[in-house]
This record gives structure tokens, sequence and C-alpha cells, in this order.
């Protein structure tokens, strides 16, 4: 090969690059936010440095002409205050907080992998304004009913405000277990139900105009079990409401969620609510909201199984991608409630200051 011949394959070669390169883009991004704290969970007390959902992604996108476009979204989980992956020391890093390939174009997006459902993200998560419903202030009385993985999606583009997304999981003839920590497990109980994933469906929808923001999010996912009743098929659904409306410097939003477990074995429901309320001044943001989840109906009628959780925080941004924070946070359990502990009856309450730094 002579040398004329060897410059020009290597000319050839970075123009191909060059034009793959114009065609598509890839990013590095993620969230580190660890916090320092003083937890106390019934009459026990200890300091502890916890890692709030840090974590590491990949998204990247391809340009297909005429409007379309691939895309894939990466992330996985770690743990900032120790290093180590999500499931502790000895854990290997893995994706499964976020993993989806996608095309979109003008008529949505169509969505593959494992990912937040729209119902949750209309709702619960649209008014943690504080810490990203993360760590230990996180909303701990949102029944999340849908079993995440094997996920088939589509989100609509926006039509003068609106949007909507519905999600399909396939069952896959998997087993939901409490090993894995992915059985079918009652909010705020220590009722869960094992068995065969036989399939879940959500669907959200969304509305923006200004400062007022209004969502709707219905789930439903059934499992047939193997532990409470064999051979008795568990149906859970969720239906969620929220509202948020910003004034000037004030931004105040809520939510309310029905959700219902219906088997042979237990027929039960219950209700929830959020408020919330952010002040901001200058780089410096208050925080203030409460929860409340009422006892369980039905089956579970007259047991003790109400709770209340309310947190004040404070934010001070020293940048648009890194805050340094504090909050107070405390579950008050009814004397059968189990939300944020393992004893039934058992409150929690948590001081702490904490770093978070987007990248």
């Amino acid at each position: 090969m002579t040398k004329t011949t060897r410059v020009m394959l290597a000319v050839l070669a970075v123009c191909g690059t060059s034009a793959a390169m114009a065609q598509s883009s890839v990013n590095v991004y993620g969230r580190i936010n660890t916090t320092v704290e003083h937890q106390k969970i019934g009459a026990d007390s200890k300091s502890v440095m916890n890692t709030n959902s840090s974590y590491l992604g990949f998204r990247g996108t391809e340009d297909l002409g005429n409007g379309l476009k691939a895309g894939f979204q990466l992330e996985g989980n770690f743990s900032s205050d120790d290093g180590s992956g999500a499931g502790g020391p000895g854990t290997g890093f893995d994706f499964k907080r976020h993993s989806e390939v996608n095309l979109s174009g003008s008529f949505g997006t169509v969505r593959l992998g494992k990912f937040y459902v729209g119902s949750y993200l209309a709702t619960a998560d649209y008014i943690s304004m504080h810490n990203h419903d993360t760590g230990t202030s996180s909303d701990a009385l949102y029944a999340y009913v849908f079993p995440e993985g094997n996920q088939i999606s589509y989100r609509s583009p926006e039509f003068s405000g609106f949007t909507a997304e519905f999600n399909y999981g396939f069952g896959e003839k998997g087993q939901r277990t409490d090993a894995t920590k992915t059985a079918a497990y009652l909010p705020g109980t220590s009722l869960f139900g094992e068995g065969e994933h036989k399939g879940a469906f959500d669907a959200a929808l969304n509305y923006n105009n200004g400062p007022l923001g209004l969502g709707f999010g219905y789930t439903q996912a059934k499992t047939n079990l193997t532990n409470l009743s064999a051979g008795d098929q568990l149906k859970e659904q969720q239906l969620g409401l929220r509202a948020s409306y910003a004034i000037n410097s004030l931004t105040l939003g809520a939510y309310y969620q029905y959700y219902k477990a219906d088997a042979d074995v237990v027929d039960t429901k219950r209700h929830a609510y959020r408020l919330a309320a952010m002040y901001t001044l200058g780089a410096s943001e208050f925080h203030a909201n409460v929860g409340r989840a009422q006892s369980y109906k039905g089956d579970l009628d007259g047991s003790k199984t109400s709770a209340t959780q309310w947190t004040l925080g404070y934010n001070y941004n020293l940048s648009k991608r890194t805050k340094v924070y504090g909050y107070f946070t405390k579950i008050n359990n009814g004397d059968d409630a189990i939300y944020n502990v393992n004893n039934a009856g058992d409150n929690f309450r948590s001081i702490a200051v904490g770093v978070r730094h987007l990248f």
C-alpha cells in the first residue's frame, strides 16, 4: 500500500466518522446525592451516611431523517456513601434503574425496556420538590403498583398542553417473590402476594399551562398467588390525581391516591393524599409537605394502619447543578402500620444535611 493510498483511506475514515457523529449524539450524565443523618426508628437511634438514589446514565439519539429519531437511555444506581453497587458492598453495577430503546417522531415516542411509569411521574413524583423523591424523606405513603421491566410504552406529542402515556408490562410467566423484592406488597402492611406475574397496565395524562399543572394516573397489575391462597388471583389498582400551581415565588402542589387490592383471600382499599409547598428567595428554597395514608377498609377494616408523614426542608443552590440542603422528616405510624419501618407501630424520624451534584 502506497503512502498516498494510506492517507486517502485515513481521510475517508475521518469523513465517515464525522458524518456518523453529525447524525448521532451520546451524553454521559448523572447525580451524586449524599446525606449525613441522625435517625430514630422506634426506640433506637443511629447516625448514618446515606446515598439518595445516586446514579450514572448514558443517553443517545440518532437522526434517521424525515423527522424520525432512534434513541436509548441507560441508568444505574450506585451507593455514593461507599461506592458500591445499588445492592450494597459486593454487588456490581447494572442498569436496573432505567433501560430503554426508543423511536420518536411526529407520532410521539415508543419505548421498550424498564423505566418509571407515567402515573407515578404525573402525580407523586411531580410534587416531590425538595429532594427528587429520594432518600429517607421520599414519599413513603404512595402505592407504586406497576412491576417494572419488560415494558412497552407510548407517549403522545403535546396537544394544547396535554400529553398522554400508556404502558404495558409483559408478565412472561415470571415469578414475583419477596426474596427478589418483586412481590405485590400492600403498602404499610406486612401482607404481600407472591406468584406468577400476569401483566400490568398503566395510563397517565398531564396538562401544563403556564403556572397550572394537572395530572392523572391509573395502574392495574395482576398476580396469580402461590402464598396467601394458592390458585387465587390478586388484582391491584391505583388511581391518582394531581394539581400544582405557581404564584410568583410560591409553588403549591397536591395529589390524591386511591389504592385497592382484590382477591378471594383479601379485599381491601385505602386512600392517601399529600400537600406540598416551595418558596424560593434568591438561591434559597424553603420546603414543607405533609402526607396522610388512611387505614385500610374492607377485610382489613379495624386495623390501625393509618400514617402521617411530614417534612420541612431547606435547599441552597450553589449553582444550577449543585446544592446543599437539610431537612427534618417524620413518619407517625398507626399501631399496625409499618411505613418505612420493620416493626408495626414504630415511628421514623431523621434529621439530615446533604450535598447534591448533577453532571
